[in-house]
């Protein structure tokens, strides 16, 4: 996937894999933006309470740090739609901020459909993902569970040609 060239960090993307990388950057901004709601499990684990036994504290760092907070993740999410291709396959070039700003997107993306997916730090990926396809393998679990396993791919190609262009700073 990602792999080091000069200083940048380069990927070639199928078209299924733009598409999917669009539609899950699109589904964080939106979540961020339209759908904001501390209620919401997935904006609790991208939002966490700074002081979980102090809800008083925790909201007032929240007021002077969450639009700061939100603002850097829309853009974080931006960067990834700004790079992609706009329609088809293609290559995506990233230099290292840019780099950083995919790899907490993507994060910021797992974390949220681990939350949807109830995924457990100890839930072994590979046998969830075979115990939903043998229940459907039509299922939309099987796809997400599919992006998910996608995305820490995406993830870890990124991190490996990453500090490989910070020794060259």
């Amino acid at each position: 996937m990602f792999r080091r060239n000069g200083n940048q960090c380069v990927a070639t993307f199928a078209i299924d894999e733009v598409r999917v990388l669009r539609k899950v950057a699109g589904e964080v901004v939106g979540l961020l933006m339209d759908g904001f709601d501390h209620t919401d499990p997935v904006v609790g684990r991208l939002f966490p309470d700074i002081y979980p036994d102090r809800p008083d504290d925790s909201a007032e760092f929240r007021l002077y740090t969450e639009g700061d907070l939100k603002t850097g993740k829309i853009d974080q999410a931006g960067a990834i739609l700004a790079a992609l291709p706009d329609d088809g396959p293609g290559e995506v070039r990233l230099d290292g901020e840019e780099a950083e700003a995919w790899l907490r997107a993507i994060n910021d993306a797992r974390l949220a459909m681990g939350t949807r997916l109830d995924i457990q730090g100890d839930t072994d990926l590979g046998d969830e993902l075979d115990e939903a396809v043998v229940r459907d393998p039509a299922s939309s679990r099987v796809f997400q569970l599919s992006v998910y396993a996608y995305l820490g791919y995406l993830q870890e190609s990124l991190l490996n040609a990453l500090p490989e262009i910070e020794e060259r700073r």
